[in-house]
């Protein structure tokens, strides 16, 4: 079992590929560092000369969707594109090999159907101007290009594989396409609603490991080409609008943040110290493990990123010490689900950003809960850690001024977030554009560690992984569209309120909980929250629910399931990362979730630990 992409990346790829890759990667590294340009030129000039930039925010968006598609298609052509592999490789070689060639050929068809409507709908736009006064086609003509360039890649991955493969992949999507046809032709009344051939398709595609992504953009797809009555451009309109807002420009920049950290040296320094300060005591390499997603949570949003920077390092301690290497990958997955919640966490971006709630009243909200899953995991870590002596070949060898000069750097950047939260002085968005330069002075001028190409590769880094995640959500918005054309959240409220009336409240938060973790591990996180928290939330309120506590929960609950076995997709890349099993790592992450599921039934049912902090700082 694996997390891969359902279509794998060519193994004889072209020079003319290699170098179209090469052309994304530098499209959207350059869009993403105008991003930063912009904003942060745009609060300076607020700032220092009382001179607002009325076309900012427009031209920040733009630029966000145009990186966030050559960012995807980058991830595409490397195969970085998850999806549910568990289900897939049940099946016999023959029918698994034909299930992979279908899916490779949907891949082009959802990326060709993208990259035509947004072209469409760019020209059917020209001539209208945004807000501001800019042509609103260059919102659009950027998307349309970017997917383009990943129907070229989608092309070039479906032809790496044998023509045999191809033939009967085509003829598998014609042969269904087909019998629904003659079905409707022959029988309309008895055909299956849109709504049903939509979930139809989104669960087989999923279960059939179609990256994620493309399994709901094909479900949103599936309801507007069976409904008959949308045209193709609303879908690439609501694709568009799903990443068209400032707010959610603080991903690709966190995201950025995080890789600088690790480029300039800053996130091997933080560790050290860690590693120095506790790293000799009873199960001191674990808690360092623990201590460092909570410090790198503090700094970078991207849960992979920090398990990256932090599994990079202590993985391989932890097989030095002689510890199981297998429980080592799963303290690390669960605590990223820990961390989930400690800003400036994506997911609670993400929720903030749909549910129309306080992005900071969120951050402030997940501090409590997150400290004590943190305590709990610690606690957990000294008690059954190993003695001091066992792991003395693991102290760090680094001069203690270099190490204290990283945990300061790292500790200006974590105050720096906060203190820009608090003061209002600037948003999310605009706090995560001047960590990003932040780190960028930091590795360049004081460490001395962080140069032009590396700078760049990190750029290149944040720009793919940003629009891996992006697409994702704009395809969920699409997505929750047309869960919305069919009055689904209505009858989603209507039923859990009725529910809730007979059996009480807890009843409520308890079915949230579970329609999470199971969602969650189905879907990728973000996918998850953009789905079921405009559904959950709304109900959560009119039940005298606190919203900022519901969505911690929410974001914990989902969490769990990213990085719960056999389906989570975030436990499948601790265990790349660690090069470790998945099946090594079963029994330790069912323990740790066990116990952060306590956790999160106390948090959910002591709201004080979620509403303290922000009524403190007045959310």
């Amino acid at each position: 079992m694996t997390m891969t992409a359902a279509v794998p990346v060519s193994g004889g790829r072209h020079g003319s590929i290699t170098l179209l890759l090469r052309l994304s990667d530098a499209i959207a590294a350059i869009l993403l560092a105008a991003d930063l340009v912009v904003v942060c030129a745009s609060v300076l000039l607020r700032f220092c000369f009382n001179a607002p930039v009325e076309w900012s925010d427009d031209v920040a968006r733009g630029l966000m969707v145009g990186s966030a598609f050559f960012g995807a298609a980058s991830a595409l052509a490397r195969g970085e594109n998850v999806g549910v592999s568990f289900f897939r490789d049940l099946l016999p070689l023959r029918l698994r090999t034909l299930v992979d060639a279908a899916s490779a050929v949907l891949v082009v068809l959802i990326s060709f159907y993208v990259a035509y409507n947004a072209i469409k709908l760019g020209s059917l736009t020209a001539g209208q101007t945004t807000g501001s006064g800019l042509p609103l086609e260059l919102t659009f003509y950027p998307m349309g290009i970017g997917a383009l360039f990943m129907t070229v890649f989608a092309i070039d991955q479906l032809c790496a594989r044998p023509l045999p493969d191809i033939v009967r992949g085509l003829v598998a999507v014609a042969v269904v396409t087909g019998l629904y046809l003659a079905w409707d032709y022959l029988s309309p009344s008895s055909v299956p609603s849109a709504g049903t051939l939509m979930l139809i398709g989104f669960f087989a595609m999923l279960f059939g490991g179609l990256p994620i992504g493309f399994a709901l953009a094909l479900a949103a797809l599936i309801f507007i080409w069976v409904e008959g009555a949308l045209p193709g451009v609303i879908f690439a309109q609501q694709m568009a609008r799903g990443i068209d807002n400032f707010v959610l420009l603080a991903i690709p920049f966190f995201i950025l943040v995080g890789y600088l950290m690790e480029a300039n040296g800053m996130s091997v320094r933080l560790i050290e110290l860690l590693q120095r300060g506790v790293g000799r005591m009873r199960g001191g390499l674990n808690v360092v493990m623990v201590a460092s997603m909570v410090l790198f949570s503090g700094i970078s949003g991207s849960k992979m990123a920090d398990v990256a920077a932090v599994g990079s390092v202590l993985i391989p301690a932890a097989r030095r010490s002689k510890q199981n290497p297998g429980g080592a990958v799963a303290l690390l997955a669960a605590s990223a689900v820990m961390a989930e919640t400690i800003p400036p966490c994506i997911n609670l971006i993400i929720l903030g950003f749909v549910a129309n709630l306080s992005i900071g009243g969120l951050f402030v909200a997940g501090l409590l809960p997150a400290a004590l899953m943190a305590l709990v995991l610690i606690a957990v870590s000294i008690i059954f850690g190993k003695r001091p002596a066992e792991a003395e070949d693991v102290a760090p060898q680094m001069p203690v001024s270099g190490l204290w000069s990283g945990a300061i750097a790292s500790f200006g950047l974590i105050f720096m977030i906060f203190f820009g939260f608090k003061s209002g002085f600037a948003t999310a968005t605009e706090i995560s554009a001047f960590a990003v330069a932040y780190a960028l002075v930091v590795g360049s001028l004081v460490f001395r560690e962080l140069s032009f190409k590396s700078a760049a590769h990190s750029f290149v880094q944040a720009a793919t992984r940003a629009g891996l995640v992006l697409f994702i959500v704009a395809a969920a918005q699409s997505l929750a569209f047309t869960l919305t054309l069919q009055q689904v959240p209505h009858a989603v409220g209507d039923f859990m309120l009725g529910l809730s009336k007979t059996s009480g409240v807890w009843l409520f938060i308890l079915l949230a909980i579970a329609v999470l973790i199971v969602m969650g591990s189905v879907l990728e996180g973000a996918a998850a929250l953009i789905i079921f928290g405009p559904l959950l939330l709304p109900v959560a309120v009119q039940l005298g629910i606190d919203p900022l506590h519901f969505g911690v929960v929410l974001v914990i609950a989902m969490g769990i399931g990213l990085f719960a076995p056999p389906l989570g997709l975030g436990l499948y890349g601790a265990c790349l990362i660690g090069n470790v099993p998945i099946e090594q790592t079963v029994k330790p992450i069912m323990g740790y979730l066990g116990l952060l599921f306590l956790c999160l039934l106390v948090i959910a049912f002591v709201p004080w630990l979620s509403t303290a902090l922000p009524r403190a700082f007045g959310y």
